[in-house]
């Protein structure tokens, strides 16, 4: 059996956190524990968790992003350049709004020192033969979209006048955390990209194409903007895709790379809802990432077609076993969307995994941690039956 990641029963990677960990982290935002407390008790909630992702036989492990808060924004705010900022309102999800928390730029932004890896030094020491361990990251684009978000952009542009200047500086960051990561020993880093998935929504591709001209008509970045205005939604994509493509330049070359693309996993909520088919051409055909982790549990992802658009060679891995709710999907059903998608994308080619992350903020999904093992076990079983 291959130990290269992407696997053919594979995960996003946060899992639920246990109810001692959410307890020491109350303690410890109320100054009633120390950080060096609150570490001990994230080591033995990670290293409980490395185990019992052995014995489900996953050949990946995560720390489960036990010691975040956020799926993305923890690693934002350990950028140098980079701090904490409350704000006034929160994410907007289909059924709540999430914490109200951002970034804000402090001066330039470079990414030595990063506490992620000594996080991920933690992980590695369970590495074995066959057991991969993965750190997964926010991509850069969400970075650069997070420091773009409305209420953020002003200061952002304080310190980055030029756009140019500011995607330089955020792939210069995200390559000095590749390379001390790798330096560390990581040989599978995930990028978790939201940017996209928020963009199959009819909704925010128009929004955020509006939001996408109204910067470069004030803005020093030097392009066409009679361009940027006729097609503002295209100028934003290839945005994207330039940040995201300069951070992974000059990759080790056994350095798995993969990128998840999710539509909002918050408390078992989403945040949009469209199928592939308006990013394909840039995303699937151009970034380059080793295997695209995608969600397709429910209609809200649109059908298989845009997967004819990914760049030959590239590995998909399906998410087609919901995170999000407990109820356990049925194994012959799931052959079959599998067997669907292989009229697009060969079928040695993909992969199978849950649709997301258990756990994207450490509030967590709506469901048990019987029912998040049983999801992986059905992943398992899946795959073995398609594959093995």
């Amino acid at each position: 059996m291959s130990i290269k990641p992407p696997f053919r029963a594979d995960v996003v990677g946060s899992y639920l956190r246990p109810d001692y960990l959410h307890t020491a982290r109350k303690d410890f935002a109320q100054g009633n524990l120390s950080q060096q407390e609150l570490t001990a008790i994230e080591d033995k909630a990670i290293t409980e968790l490395v185990q019992r992702q052995k014995e489900a036989g996953l050949s990946v492990i995560t720390d489960g992003e036990f010691r975040r808060s956020w799926w993305h924004l923890d690693f934002m705010w350990g950028l140098n350049g980079v701090e904490k900022k409350a704000i006034d309102s929160g994410y907007n999800f289909s059924a709540m709004k999430t914490r109200a928390e951002s970034v804000q730029l402090t001066g330039k932004i470079s990414g030595e020192n990063h506490p992620f890896i000594e996080h991920f030094k933690f992980l590695n020491q369970f590495a074995e033969e066959g057991i991969v361990p993965r750190l997964t990251i926010p991509a850069p684009a969400q970075f650069l979209k997070e420091l773009e978000r409305e209420g953020n952009r002003e200061q952002t542009q304080a310190v980055y006048p030029d756009v140019k200047e500011l995607i330089k500086d955020i792939a210069a960051a995200y390559r000095t955390v590749i390379a001390e990561v790798y330096a560390a020993g990581c040989r599978n880093l995930q990028f978790d990209d939201c940017t996209w998935g928020m963009l199959t929504d009819p909704k925010v591709q128009q929004s955020a194409a509006q939001a996408e001209v109204a910067q470069h008509a004030s803005c020093g970045c030097g392009h066409d903007h009679g361009v940027v205005a006729e097609n503002g939604l295209e100028s934003l994509l290839n945005k994207l895709l330039e940040v995201n493509n300069l951070a992974l330049d000059g990759t080790p070359e056994d350095l798995v790379t993969a990128t998840h693309v999710c539509r909002g996993n918050y408390r078992s909520t989403w945040a949009a809802s469209g199928g592939y088919g308006p990013i394909a051409h840039v995303l699937f055909a151009k970034e380059n990432i080793d295997a695209f982790y995608l969600e397709f549990d429910t209609d809200r992802a649109g059908d298989f077609s845009p997967l004819a658009q990914v760049a030959p060679g590239k590995k998909v891995v399906l998410g087609l076993v919901s995170s999000k709710v407990g109820e356990l999907e049925n194994a012959d059903d799931v052959i079959a969307r599998i067997k669907e998608a292989s009229r697009f994308v060969p079928l040695e080619n993909l992969y199978l995994s849950t649709q997301c992350g258990f756990a994207s903020t450490e509030e967590g999904n709506n469901l048990t941690e019987e029912q998040q093992w049983a999801k992986i076990a059905l992943v398992r079983e899946v795959a073995k039956r398609v594959w093995e």
